[in-house]
């Protein structure tokens, strides 16, 4: 049997997953199917910290509870389905905390999706104004996970 693609629609769909970071696309057609898939590169861990971070036990959150974080403007979304790591590895410090000024490009958590655990880096730099979301919980692609300002 002998499937033929639209080229062009193959390279659309790559593109898609570039786009919102996603690691694979599957799409069903009757009895066709295809399905689209990167590799990600593992993402290497340190195990040692660079340097001690100040921890607070808790971050609460700043920002008014009435307001709905994924509009804020300085939201960090999800781009993935997976679970979110606040930290390297358990009992190590955690990449950031509320009220630490960040970066654009820093590593502010991470997220396992497919046993491979991607960092998810700050799109801007500023300062953390509220953690959103607790480490080894499950987050949706979208989803806010902190707020950067």
């Amino acid at each position: 049997m002998s499937l033929s693609f639209d080229p062009k629609a193959l390279a659309e769909l790559a593109e898609l997953l570039n786009k919102t970071g996603l690691s694979e696309i599957e799409l069903e057609e009757g009895d066709r199917k295809v399905r689209l898939a990167r590799v990600l590169a593992p993402v290497t861990v340190p195990v040692a910290a660079a340097a001690p971070v100040a921890v607070s036990p808790v971050a609460a959150p700043t920002a008014t509870p009435a307001a709905d974080p994924a509009k804020n403007p300085g939201a960090v979304k999800s781009p993935m389905v997976g679970v979110a790591y606040l930290s390297a590895e358990p009992g190590a410090p955690p990449y950031v905390s509320v009220g630490q000024k960040v970066e654009a490009g820093a590593t502010l958590l991470l997220i396992e999706a497919m046993k491979t655990f991607n960092q998810i880096k700050a799109p801007r730099g500023g300062v953390v104004k509220q953690i959103l979301v607790a480490s080894g919980t499950p987050v949706e692609f979208d989803e806010p996970l902190l707020i950067i300002e």
